[in-house]
């Protein structure tokens, strides 16, 4: 290896490390509001989204551009091959001039409106799919707060079943249980261990999936949602709201929707777009000038060009544009009435499980926890055999997993119906 190889490879490892240091890393603690700004800057689909936006602005760019003149320059009669040779000035007939194309119809102006309507539709277009982008991450957020939940619900029931199993074992060596409590109770943390197994299986692929939306290249980061299910911190109390959500009573048309509003601009696109296929039925027109030395004698050249139309008057570009505008009016129906779907399933999803959530809070998980406590202690005393102690702590992790659930179900459904009323966060 050379020395010149040496020294570029040493460059691009510099270049390289000098590129990563300008990314700051993911933290290993995330909040939901940091997520989704996180995945704001740097996940590749709003990246694109903002390159939708750059190529709509070239392309006004473009339409308002006038046409290109042109400055041609003729030679006509030049006795080049019979000598002798005259002066090239005036021994020909040599001509100068300059046309320039002038367009009818206001062309350009129509052009530039359909242009700005198209840059208008792709930066609602870019706004929709940052929208449905944070949709995506509140919902693996929460998914990776819920499998943090499930691990921490199957560790704990872990815990207390090996805590248990001391026991029966010092019982079992005093002579106060069988010994076949004690194998039945190792059956039974088997079936406690596969729970954590897929609790942390659940655990690690809730934290890849997040990543990803985040733009990041390492899916094995430890990270860790710091907002609970509830919307609390972590030790405060949780308390489902029975009154209706606040965005529920914002109206229900959808009114801020970037897909719709992009629906609805597409249709005055359309139009500009049919309105500029007519004027092009009208032929734009060239009108030139220039100087004209004529073997001696010096003249000035007009001219005008008119294209003949008597064939061709754009009659397939209208009916396509017209065409193209009742597609696009069916478009926006479409579209319209799949806001106000989204809109009515959303507050269905909440309602039904605000719900449940409440349900499991207020009437399930203070008993099944009472419960399974008061089983615990009196099989710790003896006052209980194995097969009670073993139906309470099944039935408060079910209950503890169906309520972690619920809260899942409950929170993604307040952001989809969010996402459905057209109120992201997320900053254009």
């Amino acid at each position: 290896m050379n020395r010149l190889t040496v020294v570029v490879i040493l460059g691009i490892i510099v270049f390289a490390d000098g590129v990563a240091a300008q990314t700051p890393p993911i933290p290993e603690r995330l909040s939901l509001r940091e997520a989704v700004q996180l995945a704001t800057e740097r996940n590749p689909q709003a990246a694109a989204a903002r390159a939708l936006v750059a190529i709509a602005e070239a392309s006004r760019v473009d339409a308002g551009l006038r046409p290109i003149p042109a400055v041609s320059l003729e030679s006509e009669g030049y006795p080049l091959f019979d000598p002798p040779r005259p002066s090239f000035l005036d021994g020909q007939e040599l001509t100068i001039r300059y046309d320039q194309e002038i367009e009818t119809g206001d062309r350009r102006q129509l052009r530039t409106e359909a242009a700005a309507a198209g840059v208008t539709v792709a930066t609602l277009t870019a706004r929709d799919r940052l929208r449905r982008l944070e949709l995506a991450v509140r919902r693996a957020y929460l998914q990776l707060a819920l499998a943090q939940a499930d691990t921490d619900v199957a560790r704990t029931s872990l815990e207390e079943i090996d805590r248990v199993l001391a026991v029966s074992r010092e019982r079992v060596s005093v002579g106060e249980a069988a010994r076949s409590e004690v194998s039945r109770l190792q059956v039974e943390r088997l079936r406690f261990a596969e729970d954590a197994f897929s609790a942390d299986l659940a655990l690690k692929n809730a934290r890849a999936a997040l990543l990803t939306l985040l733009g990041a290249t390492n899916l094995t980061q430890a990270i860790q949602a710091t907002d609970s299910l509830s919307g609390v911190s972590p030790g405060g109390t949780v308390q489902v709201s029975t009154t209706p959500n606040p965005v529920s009573q914002a109206p229900a048309q959808g009114d801020q929707r970037p897909d719709l509003l992009a629906a609805r601009e597409e249709v005055r696109r359309a139009e500009t777009e049919t309105r500029l296929q007519r004027a092009l039925r009208s032929p734009n027109v060239t009108l030139g000038g220039g100087y004209k030395r004529d073997f001696g004698t010096n003249a000035v050249v007009f001219g005008v060009t008119i294209p003949l139309t008597f064939w061709n008057k754009n009659q397939g570009g209208i009916a396509r544009a017209a065409a193209e505008q009742r597609v696009i009016a069916s478009n926006l129906a479409s579209v319209e009435l799949d806001v106000r779907l989204d809109i009515q399933q959303a507050q269905n999803s909440v309602d039904v499980n605000r719900a449940r959530a409440d349900y499991i809070e207020r009437q399930v998980l203070a008993s099944a926890r009472e419960s399974r406590d008061v089983v615990s202690e009196s099989y710790r005393l003896g006052a209980m055999d194995l097969i009670d102690f073993l139906d309470a702590q099944r039935a408060f992790r079910d209950t503890l997993r169906t309520y972690n659930r619920a809260l899942f179900d409950y929170r993604v459904s307040l952001f989809e119906l969010d996402a459905a009323l057209g109120l992201s966060s997320v900053q254009q």
